[in-house]
């Protein structure tokens, strides 16, 4: 089952979740914060969290997907209409990436950060790894 990474503590990206959420009829992601143990245990020795905050991550079996990718790939496995987004896979990553980058730099002053990670209601709290 693919795994959502996502920083708990932004504004933006807990609503990404939430929009995931909400479209993913067929209940393909799951979710863990980038600060949790879970996230550290999936990327273990392929991927330093630490070293990319700014990111979203999709882990897909032994596949790592970061920033515009991951974004993309995810819109993808939503369905029609969300699937329409990954033409922007055609873009040259380089570009895709630089856009993610900028918003990704911006989202806390634009939408704000929370004290705390973001906890399941207890509807989602099957979609979301414990530590």
């Amino acid at each position: 089952m693919p795994v959502v990474l996502f920083d708990g503590v932004c504004n933006l990206c807990n609503g990404v979740v939430r929009f995931v959420i909400a479209r993913d009829r067929r209940a393909r992601f799951t979710f863990a914060s980038l600060q949790s143990a879970s996230a550290e245990r999936l990327v273990a020795g392929r991927l330093t969290i630490g070293a990319m905050p700014e990111t979203l991550v999709l882990v897909e079996g032994d596949r790592i997907y970061t920033q515009s990718d991951a974004a993309l790939r995810i819109a993808k496995g939503l369905g029609f209409p969300w699937l329409l987004a990954s033409m922007f896979l055609a873009v040259p990553r380089v570009i895709r990436d630089q856009a993610y980058a900028f918003v990704a730099r911006n989202r806390y002053r634009w939408f704000g950060r929370r004290d705390v990670c973001m906890v399941p209601t207890p509807a989602w709290r099957d979609r979301f790894l414990a530590d």
